[in-house]
């Protein structure tokens, strides 16, 4: 199981928002290139980037910064969502060494589109399933809708995207912990990975996680407790390769 550092870029600095609040936030680096090398040197897998911006404003705001660290990391895959409406921008990512492009809200609200990238471009598609209570959240957090997350994830596997990046906001950048029972359900309701997101705060959340891996669990994405300090990834990533080993 992967333990995946996430990278979320606000103004072209490297933040932390609570609960997806975006007047809710914590600075934690002005150099978001040099916080990627940290973690690909701390021996990071693959890299989570969100463009909070572009979440908001439908279309990418920091593509820049994220060309700067595929660039700087050519050897470490990468993963971005955030504002990511169309065909050209999953391309010019694609273009720029990104390996997975995330859909979000544009995923819900016309699911055909992601039919069209699958087609067009297998193998790169990653669902962002972002619920609470088992509903899924759009635009940037800030409306819920009537779609149940199962459902969703099922209708989306059907489509053929690569895997599954399901978050309970209402753990996200709370430091409480990752609400594994949601997340199991949904792993097992589907065939194609599930990457489990928010709430990750120990290493016993790894622990909690590992257990359930041979279920679909593929890798967990986290934040604030890796640059806050209530998690080594280094350590976590340690763990999880003993725990998930064949």
């Amino acid at each position: 199981m992967l333990l995946i550092p996430a990278i979320d870029l606000k103004e072209g600095k490297c933040v932390r928002l609570r609960q997806g609040r975006m007047d809710d936030e914590t600075v934690f680096s002005d150099d978001p290139v040099a916080v990627a090398r940290k973690w690909a040197d701390a021996g990071a897998r693959r890299l989570h980037i969100v463009d909070l911006d572009g979440a908001f404003a439908g279309k990418p705001v920091n593509a820049e910064v994220i060309h700067q660290i595929a660039e700087a990391c050519p050897d470490l895959p990468i993963q971005v969502g955030g504002g990511i409406r169309d065909e050209d921008t999953v391309q010019v990512y694609l273009d720029a060494g990104v390996q997975y492009v995330i859909i979000g809200t544009k995923a819900v609200s016309a699911p055909h589109f992601v039919n069209d990238l699958c087609l067009e471009f297998p193998g790169h598609i990653i669902i962002g399933l972002d619920a609470k209570d088992g509903k899924v959240a759009i635009d940037g957090w800030s409306k819920l809708s009537h779609h149940d997350v199962i459902d969703m994830a099922k209708h989306f596997e059907r489509d053929g995207v690569e895997a599954i990046v399901f978050t309970d906001i209402g753990r996200d950048g709370m430091m409480k912990g990752v609400n594994v029972e949601s997340t199991v359900a949904l792993a097992r309701e589907i065939t194609i990975p599930v990457i489990a997101s928010g709430g990750i705060t120990t290493i016993d959340d790894v622990r909690a996680l590992c257990e359930f891996a041979d279920e679909g669990i593929m890798g967990a994405i986290t934040g604030r407790a890796i640059y806050e300090g209530t998690l080594d990834l280094a350590k976590g990533q340690a763990l999880a390769d003993k725990l998930t080993k064949a």
